[in-house]
């Protein structure tokens, strides 16, 4: 990816960017298809082992429509998250901003079939939208949904601090 022009806003701390990924709950996706470009926002869920060098995300839908019939293409998507941090203040109008940190990047997106993995996103899904809550899943409502990965290939963290 290219240099972010500001580099004192780059977050390149694996921990830093993962407490930015827990914090933030909606993941947004770019995505093409024959009707063009598109964004969709959903819930997720994600791994980061250890030993891999970025994260996975996973993401349920319906199992028809333009979102899983473009997903299903396996085109690249781009993905971002933000944690929204309220305003900065100034002494002038342009010197307001925004307190905020993101992630930025790009990835594949592949259809799981696994049930165990399937199982898993669901479950991962749940925990990371709503910890704690009980989870029960029917084969029933499972069969109902889609489940897709994106492994992400490149990535960008940046956050701009409260001053």
């Amino acid at each position: 990816m290219k240099a972010m022009r500001l580099a004192k806003r780059a977050v390149n701390d694996g921990a830093r960017v993962l407490e930015i990924i827990e914090a933030c709950q909606v993941l947004r996706i770019g995505a093409v298809d024959d009707e063009g470009m598109f964004i969709v926002p959903v819930n997720y869920g994600y791994v980061w082992d250890e030993d891999a060098s970025l994260p996975h995300f996973y993401v349920h839908s319906a199992r028809e429509g333009r979102k899983a019939d473009a997903f299903r293409l396996g085109a690249p998507v781009a993905v971002e998250l933000d944690w929204d941090r309220g305003n900065i203040e100034g002494n002038y109008s342009c010197a307001y901003s925004r307190s905020y940190a993101s992630i930025m990047g790009s990835g594949n997106v592949c259809e799981v079939t696994d049930e165990e993995e399937r199982l898993r996103a669901l479950e991962l899904i749940m925990a990371h939208a709503a910890p704690g809550a009980p989870m029960a899943f029917t084969a029933e409502g499972i069969g109902r949904v889609a489940i897709f990965r994106i492994d992400v290939t490149q990535l960008t963290a940046k956050e701009r601090l409260p001053k």
